[in-house]
């Protein structure tokens, strides 16, 4: 795997597989799903991993698939983790490129493309908050500080060059993410997998975006400072 990426053409929308790890999205997972067709066409793959959400996502996903047979559901009853849920997907994608997101409307689709055109020099693409064009509009002032400073930590404590280390916007060779392997139970794991990317001599390429708010439901990461605390030990222990 001691590689670096040739060139090559962009993975065309038949290539690509995108996974959306859900849990209670369901205000939000029609219209993302809908963007994303729309955005790479009816040729891409969408495999939404739900872990059992009882708001209604999963029967909102299956009535979405049965008019959408590129969408498909994976129901998880006895299994929870965005990591997990997003190695479920793309262990179950059949396309060689996959694509990962949030599912609460905050990354746009739309930049899908702009991803899976800077895999034509790269093994993975990440949407990044922190290069210049990219923004973090979605977030309070903790939030973005606390983030910030972890990916500062884990870009140099790792010497990595990546300055969005927790992005979870990600598109890449799918071969290469299953023979990596996805650890952690939470943002951690994007950390992890690009620092260890790296460091087997794969190219990493980030490619900025404009991070927004989320649209509908309660966000994931934390309600409050202790609530950023516990999660943000977790990316600091990972580094270390």
């Amino acid at each position: 795997m001691h590689r670096h990426a040739l060139e090559k053409a962009a993975p065309a929308p038949g290539q690509v597989s995108v996974i959306l790890p859900t849990f209670n999205e369901a205000g939000n997972i029609i219209e993302l799903m809908s963007r994303i067709l729309k955005a790479l066409g009816p040729e891409a793959q969408i495999i939404v991993v739900d872990d059992d959400s009882p708001d209604g996502t999963a029967e909102m996903v299956s009535a979405f698939a049965g008019e959408h047979p590129q969408a498909r559901l994976i129901l998880r009853k006895e299994e929870r983790g965005l990591t997990s849920a997003i190695a479920r997907g793309i262990a179950e994608s059949s396309r060689p490129v996959v694509v990962w997101m949030d599912c609460d409307l905050s990354m746009p689709p739309e930049d899908i493309p702009r991803l899976l055109a800077a895999l034509s020099g790269a093994d993975f693409a990440v949407g990044s908050r922190y290069r210049p064009g990219g923004r973090d509009m979605g977030h309070g002032l903790l939030a973005r500080v606390l983030s910030r400073a972890i990916c500062t930590l884990a870009s140099l404590g790792l010497r990595s060059g990546v300055r969005d280390m927790t992005s979870g916007f990600i598109a890449a060779r799918r071969e290469l993410v299953l023979a990596l392997g996805l650890r952690g139970d939470y943002g951690e794991y994007c950390i992890d997998l690009l620092a260890r990317a790296q460091m087997l001599g794969l190219r990493v390429v980030e490619v900025p975006y404009a991070c927004g708010a989320r649209f509908s439901g309660e966000s994931k990461t934390g309600a409050n400072a202790l609530d950023y605390f516990r999660r943000g030990w977790k990316y600091v222990t990972t580094v270390l």
